[in-house]
Parts: C-alpha cells; structure tokens; sequence
C-alpha cells in the first residue's frame, strides 16, 4: 500500500531502528514508547484487522507470535512482557497495517 507508513518502513523508505527481520517480519523501536521496552512487531504482507486475514497471513501472523519470545528477550523482556493487538478506531489504531506492540522492561501496571 503505497501510503502506508509501516510498508515505507518495510522497503526502507523510512528509517527505522530495526531490531530483527526475515523474509516475513520486521520488528523495531516504537517511535513514541509508552514502557522501557516498546517495540513494534509488523507482518510485511499489508493489511489491517485479523478480521481480514486468508489462510496465508494467519499462518504470518502465527509466525510471528511464534518469533516474538525470542526477540523479546533479546531487547530486555526476560521477566515478561505485555502484547496489544489494536483494532480499528475505537481501540486507538493509529496505522492501518496490522502490527504487535511488544511492551516490558520494566513491571507494568494495567
């Protein structure tokens, strides 16, 4: 999607302070943290909501849950750390890719 500030960032048009990439993932620092640790977990297939996923971008999806525990760890969520899935406006998503937050680094209160 061409207007998509996530998929700028995929192809490298926005600089990002990428943590981990592969061919299906790409995760790095939240620009505006809201814990010590706050990183951004993005499919590179475009879309929004769980709701609009085929076959193929739920098997993304459960990949990169599947990924997540070991790059948690590696960016300082050894004792935890808190996933948020927003969807849609009244959850306040602000980009319509489909992204994880990964919060921890510290203990979060809820």
């Amino acid at each position: 999607m061409s207007d998509c500030i996530f998929c700028k960032i995929i192809k490298g048009e926005i600089p990002s302070a990428k943590v981990y990439e592969d061919e299906k993932m790409l995760v790095f620092k939240d620009i505006e943290p809201k814990a010590a640790v706050h990183l951004l977990a993005v499919p590179k297939t475009h879309f929004k909501l769980l709701s609009e996923m085929d076959e193929e971008k739920a098997e993304n999806v459960k990949y990169m849950l599947s990924k997540i525990p070991q790059i948690a760890e590696a960016n300082g969520c050894k004792d935890g750390y808190r996933l948020i899935i927003n969807q849609g406006d009244d959850a306040g998503q602000t980009v319509f890719h489909l992204h994880i937050h990964i919060l921890g680094g510290e203990n979060l209160g809820w």
